[in-house]
């Protein structure tokens, strides 16, 4: 066969046969093996007790040397450890890890595990000062005699796995060295020098507590808490005699005494670990009879790990992981941040609401029922005042699961962050009129009444039309009919198309009363407002090349398309947005980690709220007052079960659905809380027809946002709401709201209204296919 030597550096091939003096199958190579092996424990003893000086002879004098030169230094860090991310209450969510382990101290070890250990590891291990020399030539005779044993105290054994440990921490997994496969004696003799120089620089108990919370129990099991939860579902503290012994003999091989896979294996090895605690007079004889004859019982926890196994908000937790490995403060590189987040032992606060969470769960569930055809509803809240997201929910199974919509991209966020790292998110989806308040809002910015009336019934703009727009960037949009390609501008119905308020066309989501608003407004001016509170595109910008040139584009208001939302933007970002008109003009950037410390204890950088003004306080309070009526008596009074300012507490919300009514949308809020529901084709290019569908035994002939999302939204902020405080909203100036009506634009007449008194709109036709209707 072929073998590989190491000599003097060099790696070569040779071909051996066995030699019948050095073969340790004859007795001739037992002698040897056993002169041999003597010859090692020798220098090793000469090494240890006798001065270099001292020793005469050239052989003993070179070998005394070479274990001087080897390295007394270990780097004892502390071993991998699972990281935690945790509810803002506490409650676990997940746990990360490369090692499933948990360090605990020796307190909080069973004393019989201590012992057990001992007694089949290292019986002299108070005895000896790292290395076991009686030890050593017990094994040689042993092994001499035919019967492989193995030398290896407590104290070797810690540091075998501290090395290796810190080579896995680095990513070098090659050069582990393990006893039996690529060990050899140079790396032998260097493990001897580290367990002395380490037995000079630890106690005894502190060398045991690190070995017992280092070695390898099972592939899901890497320290004594971590086998006791995964073996028996206890903790290292309350393991009992038959528990501590079967662990304390797996370790000398974790695959042949699993007691899972082999437990007659199991049961052999622990009753002899259980005779050894006997005749080294650690238990009694009563003790030891009772242990033996209780059965090999395994109660098994098994070790989930990721965000796919959470307890609870698998996509929460799964941003949260990405926030982490995006973030240069865990470590330079992707691979630094991985082994960081994942070996490093965090414990990671975060924002989310478990109560929250489990309503918006609920809702999300509850939307499309069975849902054979993969439709998808997402709902996520955010907190307006501080910007922390207490729940992020979607309809879908983390894990593939049989009969149910799977899904691991998440619904809810932008593809990228805006540095162009990945999120694993979807993207978001075209929001429809739930983008309406902005340009409502920028009518309120440039002094104009809500009462002021403005023509609904004009449905061509036509190229060339004298748009004021004061941005750089061109106004791009036609409607018009009599172009190719093009069409005249649409409302949910026939009935809207006459003049009338602004807020009565905000209340009821007339795409031809946001325009017309628009048109006498700098489109530039509606621009800043959307930019202000962080509305982007879910989408990152690709130029003709394919490449990224924007990960959070700008969502551009002089595309004219963008004023009834056209461009795909992730519920996150919405209820952020709207956030801003419950915390009277404030933007709070969404956050989702609270604080993040280390195995020590030692804090490392997580997010705070970052909040800025971003709106007049009058406008965000006249936006309140117009949405609050958008529930009162518009398109949301629709919504089943009833909420509204009248008929619960102040609330406010907008309707929303897309051209194909794909994409149907609720976002709202109460002073305490903002959020955004979703329902709708998450599937491809999104291009399903929300038309002509059966969705919970229901058949629609169209979907829109008070249908679906509406009710969602509905039954989350009647359950939490409260919880989050329900204030009134303070009330814009009046002469916002009653005031003399804004002078009449040239483009488009406006005058006092003569309409008629605002009313709920109807349900949409039929026969319109609802472009940017709400």
């Amino acid at each position: 066969m072929t073998k590989r030597l190491v000599l003097a550096g060099k790696v070569e091939n040779m071909v051996t046969r066995r030699n019948p003096i050095f073969d340790t199958a004859t007795t001739l190579g037992k002698i040897f093996g056993f002169l041999g092996v003597s010859a090692i424990c020798g220098v090793l003893v000469a090494g240890l007790l006798v001065p270099a000086a001292a020793v005469s002879g050239s052989t003993a004098s070179g070998s005394i040397q070479f274990f001087d030169t080897l390295p007394a230094e270990l780097k004892v860090d502390p071993p991998s450890q699972s990281t935690r991310i945790l509810a803002a209450d506490g409650s676990l969510i997940a746990n990360l890890y490369e090692e499933n382990r948990t360090k605990v101290s020796l307190d909080q070890i069973s004393p019989l595990m201590q012992e057990a250990i001992i007694a089949v590891e290292d019986s002299r291990f108070y005895e000896h000062g790292g290395v076991d020399t009686t030890g050593i030539l017990r094994a040689v005779v042993s092994t001499a005699r035919g019967n492989k044993q193995g030398a290896s105290t407590i104290t070797q054994q810690y540091v075998n796995n501290v090395l290796n440990a810190n080579l896995a921490a680095e990513g070098n997994e090659a050069a582990i060295k393990l006893n039996g496969v690529n060990k050899g004696v140079g790396d032998k003799l260097r493990e001897m020098k580290l367990a002395i120089a380490l037995e000079k620089t630890f106690t005894k108990e502190q060398i045991l507590e690190g070995y017992l919370n280092i070695v390898f129990f099972n592939r899901d099991a890497y320290g004594i808490e971590a086998a006791s939860k995964l073996f028996f579902s206890t903790t290292a503290k309350d393991l009992t005699l038959p528990q501590a012994a079967l662990l304390a003999g797996l370790v000398n091989s974790p695959s042949a005494f699993d007691p899972i896979a082999h437990p007659d294996a199991a049961k052999a090895r622990r009753d002899l670990v259980l005779g050894l605690m006997l005749d080294q007079h650690k238990i009694t004889q009563a003790d030891h009879d009772a242990a033996v004859a209780t059965p090999v019982e395994p109660k098994v926890t098994p070790a989930r790990q990721g965000c796919a196994y959470a307890a609870t908000a698998p996509y929460f937790c799964d941003y949260v992981l990405h926030l982490l490995l995006n973030n240069p403060a865990y470590g330079a590189d992707t691979t630094e941040r991985q082994n960081n987040v994942f070996r490093g032992g965090l414990t990671i606060k975060t924002t989310l609401d478990p109560k929250a969470q489990a309503v918006a769960q609920e809702q999300a569930d509850a939307a499309a029922g069975a849902n054979p055809d993969n439709w998808g509803a997402s709902m996520v809240s955010v907190q307006p005042n501080t910007g922390k997201i207490l729940n992020m929910a979607q309809n879908t199974s983390y894990l593939p699961v049989e009969g149910k919509f799977n899904q691991t991209q998440n619904f809810n966020v932008d593809v990228m962050d805006k540095d162009g790292n990945d999120l694993n998110g979807l993207g978001g989806f075209q929001p429809g009129s739930t983008m309406k308040p902005f340009t409502f809002a920028e009518w309120l910015n440039e002094g104009k009444t809500m009462n002021t009336t403005v023509d609904a019934s004009v449905r061509k703009y036509r190229a060339g039309f004298p748009w004021r727009n004061t941005c750089p960037t061109p106004t791009d949009g036609v409607y018009d009919s009599s172009v190719p390609g093009s069409y005249d501008l649409q409302n949910a119905d026939i009935t809207h198309y006459y003049r009338m308020p602004v807020l009565y066309g905000l209340m009821n989501s007339i795409n031809t009363a946001t325009f017309a608003s628009a048109a006498q407004l700098d489109l530039c001016g509606i621009q800043k407002i959307v930019d202000a509170v962080g509305i982007h595109g879910g989408l990152p910008a690709i130029d003709k090349d394919g490449k990224i040139t924007d990960a959070n584009p700008a969502v551009p208001m002089t595309t004219l398309g963008n004023l009834i939302g056209s461009t795909q933007t992730a519920p996150l970002t919405m209820a952020s947005a709207f956030a801003t008109f419950a915390n009277d003009g404030k933007y709070c950037e969404p956050i989702a980690i609270t604080s993040v410390t280390d195995q020590t204890g030692a804090e490392l950088p997580a997010q705070s709220s970052n909040c800025k003004d971003a709106v007049k306080p009058d406008v965000a309070r006249g936006v309140a007052y117009a949405m609050q009526e958008v529930l009162n008596g518009g398109s949301g009074s629709l919504i089943v079960p009833r909420l509204s300012t009248k008929t619960n507490f102040p609330v406010a919300a907008k309707t929303g659905t897309n051209d194909t009514n794909g994409s149907t949308w609720v976002v709202g809020y109460t002073t305490g809380v903002a959020t955004a529901a979703w329902f709708g084709d998450p599937l491809g290019d999104q291009k399903r027809l929300g038309r002509n569908l059966t969705i919970n035994g229901k058949k629609y002939d169209s979907i829109d946002g008070y249908m679906i999302a509406g009710p969602m939204f509905a039954k989350y902020m009647l359950q939490m709401a409260p919880a989050y405080g329900t204030n009134p909203f303070p009330a814009p100036p009046s002469n916002m709201v009653n005031g003399t009506p804004a002078k009449a634009s040239p483009t488009t007449p406006t005058t006092q209204s003569t309409a008629p008194a605002p009313q709920p709109s109807p349900e949409p036709s039929k026969n319109d296919n609802g472009k940017g209707n709400g």
